[in-house]
């Protein structure tokens, strides 16, 4: 018995062969699947942003002082905020926490449950700190030490954030540039009138700058060091033109002057509040995110030493701060040419680096001074603190791994360094970087003190003092330098 062909059956073959034909010269069909687009040999450019709340539970250690605080109150919640970008073939996540420093060990905690759950290569993925000083403990330093469950929650909760990026990926456009803000930032490190700056924790009377040295004091000379009023922006659209993200990066330190015992996420945190305002971001699906990264702000802060600041309520210098830098980065997000095809690169390296450690004479003063000191769960004079740091550092291995990192976004890098990065350095990083515009972000993938230059280290100061605060070699910040340099050379000849 003979079977009748059916018209239908022709007409789709027919569909097919010809389905099959356009796929092999670029074209599509109307109501051809979306898994057959995604198979196309060239896919574009996408992003995705998204969040993990890591607030602290109440009674939590707060850092960033000499004597350790506790939550009693949180004031705004505290956030992992996550930019993941993929060219196609690349993909690279940065990610930007309200925390005052975060070991290398929760990093990479972090970056270990990243690519488990993404494949994304640890070195494509960039984790810092933005340095807020209400923030809870997650490096030991001074007399604050970390609540282990908090570690572990911080992790998964980073985690978190780079995977619901990577889940709202979507087409994109991608625009960089730099605006400017040098009303905000000043160099928090003086040289003084000679004989006018006190002995050191240790009982030597070598330094020749002082951190802080108090408002209108009449024994100042100059700043030493300069600033940084550059505000890098990278701004990432959908591809109808719906925000994205917004990453932007500023040379200075916390501000501060939030309540007895709040946790805050300080300007970074009131800055991508202020920025989703602005950028009308609010309500959109998926939700539009704002991060504030820390440039190089290790000798920055925001007090002008020559005149007092109007005072203020509590957040008020926040708010002043956040709302100035929200307005130049909105303004430099709406003024850059997006790019809807970029290509992603990055590379990183790990350092071996001295350890500053006492000798056998400072340990022994360090131990004496702790045996004479007032017994009780806190030690209560500077030369005490440092006498226990000390002994604390005695401990270090010689030398620390240090990890440097660079990416590349286009025709723009980033540079990560984990320490409190003096200023110089990002500045001598933007100036002698074969891609540019660059910038630093510090604080990142892990946590290794402050990082002066050599020179700084001559003049002494707070930030160069032994302690597990600022603990690496001398020559630390030019290692680092030429090694930053050397990986921003590898991706300029991988272009």
């Amino acid at each position: 018995m003979r079977i009748a062909k059916s018209p239908h059956r022709d007409r789709s073959i027919r569909f097919m062969t010809i389905a099959i034909a356009c796929t092999a010269i670029g074209l599509t069909l109307p109501g051809w699947s979306r898994s057959a687009r995604a198979a196309d040999p060239k896919p574009g450019f996408r992003a995705g942003a998204a969040t993990s709340n890591i607030s602290p539970w109440l009674g939590m250690s707060i850092n960033g002082n000499m004597h350790d605080g506790k939550t009693t109150h949180i004031h705004d919640e505290l956030h992992a905020r996550a930019l993941v970008l993929d060219d196609g073939k690349t993909k690279l996540a940065i990610i930007v926490c309200d925390s005052c420093m975060i070991p290398r060990e929760v990093i990479t905690n972090a970056k270990r449950l990243i690519r488990e759950r993404s494949h994304l290569e640890l070195d494509h993925v960039l984790i810092s700190a933005t340095h807020a000083h209400s923030c809870p403990t997650a490096g030991s330093v001074f007399q604050s030490d970390p609540d282990p469950e908090y570690l572990q929650f911080l992790a998964v909760r980073i985690a978190d954030a780079a995977q619901r990026a990577i889940n709202n990926l979507e087409p994109a456009k991608i625009g960089w540039g730099t605006g400017k803000n040098a009303e905000q930032v000043f160099n928090r490190r003086w040289k003084m009138k000679p004989g006018t700056i006190p002995a050191d924790p240790f009982g030597k009377t070598n330094d020749r700058a002082k951190m802080n040295p108090g408002i209108a004091n009449p024994n100042l000379v100059e700043p030493a060091g300069p600033i940084d009023p550059e505000v890098p922006v990278i701004s990432v659209r959908s591809a109808a033109g719906q925000p994205i993200a917004l990453l932007a990066n500023y040379s200075l330190h916390y501000v501060g002057g939030v309540g007895a015992g709040h946790a805050s996420a300080d300007y970074y945190g009131a800055f991508a509040d202020r920025t989703k305002e602005l950028i009308e971001g609010d309500r959109l699906d998926p939700p539009f995110v704002a991060m504030m990264s820390n440039g190089t702000s290790g000798d920055i802060n925001n007090i002008n030493f020559r005149e007092a600041h109007k005072p203020t309520p509590p957040y008020g210098r926040i708010k002043l701060v956040a709302n100035e830098l929200a307005t130049e980065a909105v303004r430099v997000a709406r003024s850059v040419e997006y790019h809807d095809a970029v290509t992603l690169d990055a590379r990183a390296a790990d350092l071996k680096l001295g350890v500053r450690q006492p000798n056998p004479e400072e340990l022994a003063a360090a131990e004496a001074t702790i045996a004479r000191a007032k017994k009780g769960p806190d030690l209560s004079t500077v030369p005490e603190l440092y006498a226990r740091e000390s002994i604390l550092l005695s401990k270090y291995p010689k030398q620390v791994d240090v990890n440097v990192q660079a990416l590349r976004i286009g025709g723009l890098a980033i540079v990560a360094i984990p320490c409190e990065v003096f200023v110089e350095i990002g500045l001598k990083l933007k100036a002698e970087s074969p891609i540019k515009p660059a910038f630093t972000i510090e604080l990142a993938n892990g946590y290794n003190g402050y990082l002066p230059t050599k020179e700084q280290h001559e003049l002494g100061g707070y930030e160069t003092w032994r302690a597990r605060s600022s603990y690496l070699e001398v020559d630390a910040a030019s290692k680092i330098t030429a090694k930053a340099l050397d990986l921003l050379q590898e991706l300029e000849k991988a272009r």
